[in-house]
């Protein structure tokens, strides 16, 4: 017996859309694909979320650091991400089970819990930085170009950011969670979001078109791993320049680039993203007759809209920033010869630079006792070539990337279309986490999908998210989305075990799973997925914690197989 929510076989909607889909494969390809298209959603709520502050920071910080060099991470970083998604849409649509519980009776309890823990700790987490890029984009882009200069200052207009965002993203889940026409609403809202994102980033590009290296931009999507120990080869003749300390500065800008790569590759499909398919399409009344259009609509609402933006964002970066010095910071003059002031942002991230550098050169030295008047010496001695690096690393703000539009659009209305944008990413992607922490919290307790227990859950995110405007505090609130974003990599290797898990679970799937050379494909592919995913997730484990993350990791997985052995799972067939 199946435990979906809404029973396809008596749901007249769901009736319905088989109907549709039935008829379309009579008519052939083209009618097929437009009925998928259609009949599209989850994939655009993937895609919703996916398109956040994580994203924007990752391709932000990807351009700034490598240029063009790492146009190829997140595009592989999706395919393999919906490869995953793909496996549990059709575990899910197949089985018509709920995904927790089904891998708690037929696969092992300590993994559907670890899944549904690291999800919800995964949402909680993930919100706080959105709350605060949607703060800064209300408080520096919107509000002093559309309302004034003075327009929500600092504390009260920050509350009222906060209360803005809350209130707006909770009522969009509460038409979710209205079923039928709630949902209708919902899926469009979130198209329409995505869109904005996609055609704000758009209007960058298009407006850098002329100065761009095509050649060096498509070459950037050839894959190149050895960036995860060496710059990208633009910073050659640069760090050549710095003589006896070429080495530091290479050292930092590898650690750099591999938090940055492990943040985008991490923000392309997080854990909490493989918690929402499933009950998103459980939701709708999907089975295993939609099982073609789900991966249709991974493909297409999630993996295209994606790729579009993400490039876009790192093209613009990359022209803009990649080994450029942030001006101020050198003694640059503008035209009438007066000396150009570095934003605030920009110089506190220059003199920490510049202080880590004089911090390493007196520790070469032997007896030097460190103070800040030596160090502060050493820096007024510092190299130029040391200096203009330290200018070249300064963590910029992606609001920078508004300049990118001025010439095109003039000041105002850059900064209000790249607000919109960045507004669009923060709110969506909030939303989505308020609608996923619904679904775990529901899961977990163990209550129906769409009650006041869904609310609260949703409501328990967003006021944890709430929080992140004073958590996430600093002038370059995008750079915090990293180690955030390197936190969720951690996690994502538990979700993508449970599915190969739930997969190859003969008692789970029963007739449904897939046998000979399909069953091959699927395996291999999720293995590749895996096995990228561990080598991001245990970097990111002995970077930040070393031993003491490797020994919870050990622990977590010894409780596995302690379980799987004295815990036998169901053998209870389905699809039989």
């Amino acid at each position: 017996m199946t435990d979906s929510p809404t029973p396809p076989a008596i749901d007249p909607k769901v009736q319905q859309d088989r109907q549709f889909l039935a008829d379309a494969r009579q008519r052939g390809p083209v009618a097929l694909i437009g009925a998928f298209v259609k009949l599209s959603g989850p994939g655009w709520l993937q895609s919703a979320i996916t398109l956040g502050g994580g994203s924007l920071a990752g391709s932000l910080y990807l351009g700034v650091l490598a240029g063009f060099s790492l146009m190829w991470l997140q595009p592989l970083a999706m395919i393999l991400g919906v490869i995953m998604l793909s496996a549990i849409g059709y575990v899910t649509l197949s089985t018509g089970e709920r995904p927790f519980r089904a891998i708690n009776s037929h696969v092992n309890p300590v993994l559907g819990w670890g899944w549904a823990i690291a999800t919800m700790m995964a949402n909680m987490v993930w919100c706080m930085p959105q709350f605060a890029l949607g703060t800064a984009a209300m408080q520096q882009n919107l509000a002093p170009h559309a309302l004034g200069t003075n327009a929500l200052p600092d504390p009260t207009g920050k509350l009222v950011c906060i209360a803005i965002l809350f209130v707006v993203s909770f009522t969009i889940v509460w038409f979710y969670n209205a079923g039928g026409w709630g949902i209708k609403v919902f899926d469009t809202i979130l198209k329409i979001m995505v869109g904005v994102v996609v055609l704000c980033f758009f209007g960058v590009v298009f407006e850098l078109r002329s100065t761009l290296d095509w050649g060096n931009v498509f070459s950037g999507f050839i894959p190149n791993f050895k960036l995860l120990s060496e710059p990208a080869p633009t910073w050659g003749p640069i760090l050549e320049a710095t003589g006896a300390y070429a080495g530091y500065w290479h050292d930092l800008i590898v650690s750099q680039q591999r938090d940055v790569m492990i943040t985008a590759a991490a923000t392309a499909v997080g854990i909490n993203m493989t918690f929402l398919l499933p009950y998103s399409m459980l939701k709708k009344g999907w089975d295993r007759d939609f099982r073609g259009l789900a991966i249709f609509d991974l493909s297409t609402g999630l993996f295209i809209p994606f790729v579009l933006a993400i490039s876009c964002v790192v093209i613009a970066s990359a022209s803009q920033f990649h080994v450029t010095p942030a001006p101020g910071l050198l003694g640059e003059l503008d035209a009438s010869g007066k000396a150009i002031v570095a934003p605030a942002n920009l110089q506190s991230s220059f003199d920490k630079l510049m202080d880590g550098r004089a911090t390493f050169e007196l520790n070469q030295q032997a007896n030097v006792m460190i103070t800040a008047d030596l160090k502060k010496t050493t820096i007024g001695k510092m190299p130029e070539a040391d200096r203009r690096v330290a200018a070249m690393l300064v963590t910029r703000d992606s609001f920078d990337l508004a300049g990118a539009l001025e010439p095109l659009t003039g000041h105002n209305v850059a900064q209000l279309v790249f607000g919109v944008g960045v507004l669009g990413m923060a709110v969506s992607t909030i939303i989505i986490l308020m609608l996923i922490n619904g679904f775990v919290m529901c899961e977990m307790l163990g209550y129906e999908q769409g009650g006041w227990m869904h609310r609260f859950g949703c409501a328990l995110a967003g006021l944890s998210g709430a929080m992140g405007p004073f958590v996430f505090q600093g002038d370059a609130k995008f750079w915090l989305a990293v180690p955030t974003s390197v936190f969720g990599m951690v996690l994502l290797p538990i979700a993508y075990i449970t599915f190969f898990a739930m997969m190859n679970n003969r008692t789970l799937m029963g007739d449904f799973m897939p046998r000979g050379g399909k069953r091959l494909a699927w395996n291999l592919l999720m293995i590749i997925a895996i096995g990228l995913a561990l080598v991001g997730s245990m970097y990111s484990v002995w970077s930040k914690t070393h031993w003491v993350g490797l020994g919870a990791v050990g622990v977590f997985a010894g409780l596995a197989l302690i379980v799987h052995f004295v815990r036998p799972p169901s053998k209870e067939k389905l699809g039989g």
